[in-house]
């Protein structure tokens, strides 16, 4: 045991049971309570992991109005406006209200960061104008340039990460992309559900859902004409993640400013005219929580759905108005009356 403890025997006879349980530790309500319970009983010493509910830690709030968004257990589109999510109020995990019951994940507030790297929100800025792009942005290169830079990028590495031209004016190479993910992701099922299970319960279940430290990073080989979305998907593909695409997004950082990429931007372009420098330049994958929807993603059907779903959470809403304006109607009339009316 780690500590000294102070045992005292009162009123106990040779043949009594002895039982040392450590004390339960004050916990934050987003701690899980990680002890042992040391038993003692006759000659007998027992180490026991306490019973705990899967998927605590967590304090679930009705998330946002306008913040569309996915769920995080089934990896669906949450498909509403009003009371559209549950959200953790310590590790944003988010998901459908039906889905909450089904969460077997802790809540992942208290991961530890590396010693000496810092990805707190106050460290970064929060502009994600995509229309303010840099000098980067603007450059036209010839293949006489894209030349001259590539040999300049090659000569300033330390490592076979160098890129390549090729004749047609592209060129490959390697982006660096650091993985700042504050919910978790989802790897696909480990073992084939039974034929009992009912088919909502075998997507909930069976998939496996865990946080991603913040300090990790992939190195992608590229093409000059890879566009923003092929490399997200290639980092998830990598990492077997079942996640949309859509639900991420990549981020340019400099050391003033983090702005979200476009979708038909090539990051490796960036690199180039950057240079390979990670202060002057850094690539960033993070949840897409910028509000933007690309509706174009959608199929006709989906989108139909979305407008129903519109249709009947606008008409539920203009009833719960008229029913407070009845009463409040009723209120007035009934308060006029008594004044009216003599004594």
């Amino acid at each position: 045991m780690p500590k000294c403890e102070l045992i005292e025997l009162k009123d106990l006879s040779v043949n009594d049971p002895i039982e040392l349980a450590a004390p339960v530790p004050h916990t934050a309500p987003n701690q899980a309570a990680h002890f042992h319970i040391v038993r003692l009983v006759g000659d007998t010493v027992n180490i026991e992991v306490p019973y705990r509910k899967a998927g605590g830690g967590h304090d679930f709030q009705p998330y946002g109005h306008t913040h569309l968004t996915w769920c995080d257990l089934c990896g669906e589109f949450i498909w509403s406006i009003y009371k559209q999510a549950a959200r953790c109020t310590y590790c944003s995990y988010t998901c459908h209200p039906r889905c909450r019951p089904l969460i077997q994940l802790d809540c992942g507030a208290e991961r530890s960061l590396p010693t000496g790297v810092d990805f707190s929100d106050d460290s970064i800025e929060k502009d994600t104008n995509v229309d303010e792009q840099s000098d980067w942005h603007k450059q036209e290169l010839s293949h006489v340039e894209i030349l001259q830079k590539v040999k300049e990028y090659n000569a300033e590495i330390n490592s076979n990460l160098c890129m390549v031209v090729n004749k047609d004016s592209t060129y490959t190479g390697f982006i660096k992309v650091h993985f700042q993910l504050l919910r978790p992701i989802t790897l696909p099922p480990s073992q084939s559900p039974t034929q009992d299970e009912p088919m909502y319960d075998q997507r909930m279940t069976r998939r496996t859902s865990f946080y991603l430290p913040k300090d990790v990073a992939k190195h992608l080989h590229i093409s000059s004409r890879t566009p923003v979305r092929e490399v997200i998907e290639a980092l998830l593909n990598k990492f077997t993640v079942v996640d949309n695409p859509a639900k991420f997004a990549l981020f340019e950082r400099t050391e003033v400013s983090m702005r979200k990429l476009r979708d038909d931007e090539c990051p490796l372009q960036l690199r180039l005219c950057a240079g390979p420098s990670e202060k002057v330049l850094s690539l960033v994958l993070k949840e897409n929580e910028t509000g933007d929807v690309n509706w174009d993603a959608f199929s006709f059907p989906e989108l139909s759905n979305f407008l129903q779903i519109l249709q009947r959470e606008e008409e539920e809403h203009v009833r719960q108005i008229v029913r407070r304006y009845t009463r409040t109607r009723d209120t007035i009339k009934h308060a006029m009356v008594k004044i009216t009316t003599p004594a």
